[in-house]
């Protein structure tokens, strides 16, 4: 007996007030999380990907209406949303920020998905089609050996950057991180070969693996990612990639030797900041145990086999003043990282940071969920601790105006090289710049058009 035929329309959001921040779109990564819906979804159902990063939303007949969102997409995933539960299609929508606040994801959307979709969403199906669909669907974390490569056919032709993923989960607790609460604590890896065989069929010669921790904490972890790479070299895939990895990366240079044959560009490290009394308030434990007096050795090691630094770093910790943001952007200049990213502490749902900022009653853009949008690390959105939130914005717009000026980059890009020897790393990195460079602009681009609208 044939089945029925429905239509799934999946809807990657952008938000409306933030146009500008996409403008850039050599720097944007596929919704992978919407490609594992397709590649769960039974074959029976027609499947559209709706991507807003390069089509603005229009009215399309559907079955099923499927959303994904982080904090600052969830607004338009919400606007969305309710055309459709206008039209009785119905809506589900799932990701990290309607995991964390379901309650009011159940006020816009028929139906809501908590945590990773994997254990639930054939769940979800059956549902709607015995016309039984539930308001709440709980994912488990279960273990990614059966987990689906991502309908990669779905995604626009626009993206320059494919991606993959090889882990989920994550041992560490930092203060303003909810992966260990979405994810879970335990690392849980893909076959390797499974890995391989998704990175080998991205049609981009240009790839970020997304693990929030490529290397991981241990000889077993580190030992999977040289067992990744050296597949890589063997069946001579030519793939450019960048990852991001915890400073322990620096550990282990058989992982650094097979990650610079393989395609290993760039690496991001999240150092957040260079004064220890701020990585301890924000739980950055590993980075601690290195000592900041040692985090030139691990850009140097990370140089000596010809992978470019991206260091992540934070303005508005709860000790900052405006001498130490000016201070920490003299840091990034003068160290030897080759790109940088420089974001505004930005206290998101499900972490740590954000119960204790409304506990303490300093959340300053708490009109929700219209505020959501503001939630991009671009904006301060908080009752700072020794300045007001006009101090730290002022701050914060002198030192990315010092930080992304295009000599001073130019100037990065002439010492990635020196210090890479490799010219496609440099290349990597002083684009990466570029990115934060027209990332923050566009950002004050679009509030002063905001705000001549008010």
């Amino acid at each position: 007996m044939t089945k029925k035929k429905y239509k799934l329309l999946l809807i990657n959001p952008l938000s409306t007030k933030r146009i500008g921040l996409i403008r850039d779109q050599k720097s944007i990564y596929p919704p992978m999380s919407l490609a594992i819906i397709a590649a769960l979804t039974p074959e029976h159902w027609d499947i559209e990907l709706l991507d807003e990063n390069f089509e603005r939303f229009e009215f399309k007949k559907a079955d099923l209406v499927g959303l994904t969102a982080l904090t600052s997409q969830v607004t338009r995933a919400y606007e969305i949303s309710e055309i459709y539960k206008k039209k009785n299609i119905p809506t589900v929508i799932g990701g990290i920020h309607v995991s964390m606040m379901q309650e009011e994801a159940l006020t816009y959307a028929d139906t809501v998905v908590i945590g990773e979709a994997e254990s639930v969403w054939k769940n979800v199906i059956l549902d709607f089609e015995n016309k039984s669909l539930k308001r709440l669907y709980k994912g488990e974390l279960k273990p990614l050996v059966d987990s689906p490569q991502p309908r990669i056919d779905l995604y626009h032709s626009g993206y320059a950057f494919g991606s993959v993923q090889t882990t989920r989960g994550c041992p560490m607790s930092c203060d303003f991180c909810s992966v260990h609460t979405f994810n879970g604590k335990q690392y849980r890896a893909r076959p390797v070969k499974n890995v391989v065989d998704e990175f080998e069929k991205i049609p981009q010669d240009k790839v970020y693996f997304v693990d929030d921790n490529f290397i991981g904490y241990s000889k077993k972890s580190a030992k999977r990612v040289v067992e990744i790479c050296k597949e890589i070299i063997r069946r001579s895939i030519k793939k450019d990639w960048f990852c991001a990895a915890s400073m322990n990366i620096a550990d282990h240079d058989e992982v650094l030797k097979y990650a610079a044959e393989a395609g290993c560009r760039m690496i991001f490290l999240g150092i957040e900041s260079e004064l220890i009394d701020q990585l301890e308030s924000a739980n950055k434990k590993l980075n601690v145990k290195i000592g900041i007096n040692n985090f030139s050795k691990v850009y140097d090691k990370i140089h000596e086999y010809g992978i470019a630094v991206l260091g992540a770093f934070i303005y508005g910790l709860d000790t900052d003043t405006p001498e130490t943001i000016e201070n920490r952007t003299k840091y990034m200049l003068n160290s030897n990282i080759d790109a940088m990213q420089a974001t505004i502490l930005t206290p998101l749902p499900g972490t740590p940071l954000f119960d204790r900022l409304v506990d303490e009653h300093r959340l300053i853009c708490n009109n929700f969920p219209d505020d959501w949008a503001r939630y991009d690390f671009v904006e301060v959105v908080y009752k700072p601790r020794l300045m007001t939130a006009r101090e730290l914005t002022k701050s914060i717009d002198s030192a990315w105006k010092t930080l992304y000026d295009e000599k001073r980059l130019k100037r990065k890009f002439i010492d990635a090289l020196k210090a890479t020897r490799n010219p496609i790393s440099a290349t990597w990195s002083y684009n990466s710049n570029l990115h934060y460079h027209n990332l923050v602009f566009e950002h004050k681009k679009d509030k002063l058009v905001q705000d001549l609208n008010l």
